[in-house]
């Protein structure tokens, strides 16, 4: 009885990898054909680059002005 469960459970367990392994190929199947063929694929966009500028607010420069202690 127990060589039949596991004969079952590995039935459906093959399966279920068969089922998943074909919707991964069928959303993805173009994608890896054109790869292994060397080609580009053609959902995929060149990436840019966007170069940003940004403004500093203007400060005054700060000036260093010694402090003495006063002596009491």
């Amino acid at each position: 009885m127990i060589a039949a469960l596991a004969t079952v459970t590995f039935l459906a367990t093959l399966w279920l990898l068969v089922v998943v392994g074909a919707a991964v190929l069928e959303e993805s199947g173009a994608k890896i054909a054109a790869a292994l063929k060397g080609h580009r694929s053609v959902g995929i966009a060149a990436p840019t680059y966007a170069r940003f500028r940004v403004r500093s607010r203007l400060r005054q420069p700060m000036r260093a002005r010694p402090r003495w202690r006063d002596a009491a």
